[in-house]
């Protein structure tokens, strides 16, 4: 049975299990809180939200999507930020979540908003030319 219910899921084409989707929730849920209460480098202190998350079958390596607001700069500037404290992320997640083996983690920018601002955008133009 396949559950569709994350883009990620469907878009990758795989059959992901329930187990599979918590896990990757989970994980999502525990780098937010650690964007907010413990990581201090000032890279990952602006506006960052983290869209989402997958995690591989064998459970050794993670895919965290980010959205940054701001300029191209500043995105890279946080993606730079991850990578700085992915240590400590992989260290935090594996042990709070009580994983059986650290996975290693890989942070993407997510185009995603911009892509859907840019179709609203388009989709406002077509309706005021009517």
């Amino acid at each position: 049975m396949s559950d569709c219910s994350t883009t990620a899921a469907c878009s990758r084409g795989g059959d992901v299990s329930r187990r599979t989707l918590r896990l990757n929730r989970a994980i999502q849920q525990e780098i937010s809180q650690l964007l907010e209460r413990d990581l201090k480098d000032p890279r990952l202190s602006g506006l960052i939200s983290v869209t989402e998350v997958s995690i591989t079958e064998d459970m050794r390596h993670v895919r965290v999507y980010v959205s940054v607001i701001g300029d191209a700069a500043l995105q890279a500037e946080a993606l730079q930020g991850f990578k700085a404290a992915s240590g400590f992320i992989r260290k935090e997640v594996s042990t709070n979540l009580r994983m059986k083996h650290a996975p290693e983690f890989d942070f993407e920018y997510d185009h995603s908003i911009e892509r859907g601002a840019a179709m609203l955008q388009l989709i406002e133009q077509v309706t005021k030319e009517e």
